[in-house]
């Protein structure tokens, strides 16, 4: 084939998993030890960042600094021990899709700005497989950059171009679309509007493979 879909590529946090309120949560207690408040508007700021990202951004409202390896150790320790405790929701339609696109044997892959360590217990819990999985210590540079998504087309060997990306970030969106991805948006914390090339939808539950050879 020389059109076509050719591979279906899968943000995880608010994708495919709720872990948002689970993040919160910890950046939450993490600031408490730094000595300044969290809201929802500051985890909205790094919606589909990276861990390094969240790092600055912490120590920025700090008023009782730590180096910086302690803190992404604290924030990497709470979000897994909660994993670990209380398992992470999978959102509706994710089981589905990803059934569906294995089934049809599309080449899929796993594109996160989270560390191994946690895609590796989120996996883990939910059951979720991949062949394919870049994480954020993968690539120099991070979404909202295009190289996460360039290196997942490569490592399945094909042109991204051919490559239908679900994101729920306007980071991952970003990241997506400058590497030549067709993109589903499927918003989660941050309105995302349609645009050329990209689709925007309520739930997994409204996408099929269908719909994304249709977008390719």
């Amino acid at each position: 084939m020389t059109a076509g879909l050719a591979a279906v590529l899968f943000d995880m946090d608010g994708l495919l998993v709720d872990s948002e309120p689970l993040w919160l949560e910890v950046e939450t207690q993490v600031m408490a030890r730094l000595g300044a408040p969290w809201s929802e508007t500051d985890q909205q700021a790094l919606l589909g960042g990276s861990l390094e990202r969240t790092v600055s951004y912490l120590l920025a409202k700090a008023t009782r600094p730590v180096p910086r390896a302690v803190v992404a150790e604290w924030m990497m320790d709470g979000i897994v021990e909660l994993v670990h405790e209380r398992g992470v929701p999978v959102r509706p339609g994710a089981r589905e899709l990803l059934a569906e696109v294995a089934a049809a044997g599309v080449p899929y892959a796993l594109v996160t700005s989270s560390q191994r360590v946690f895609a590796d217990v989120v996996l883990a819990s939910t059951g979720m497989r991949f062949g394919v999985v870049v994480c954020g210590e993968d690539v120099t540079a991070t979404k909202p950059d295009p190289e996460p998504y360039l290196l997942a087309a490569k490592l399945l060997c094909t042109d991204p171009a051919r490559c239908v990306v679900l994101e729920d970030s306007p980071n991952g969106v970003a990241s997506a679309e400058g590497a030549g991805c067709r993109v589903v948006a499927v918003p989660s914390l941050v309105p995302i509007p349609p645009a050329p090339g990209r689709v925007v939808v309520g739930s997994l539950r409204d996408v099929g493979l269908a719909a994304l050879r249709a977008l390719a």
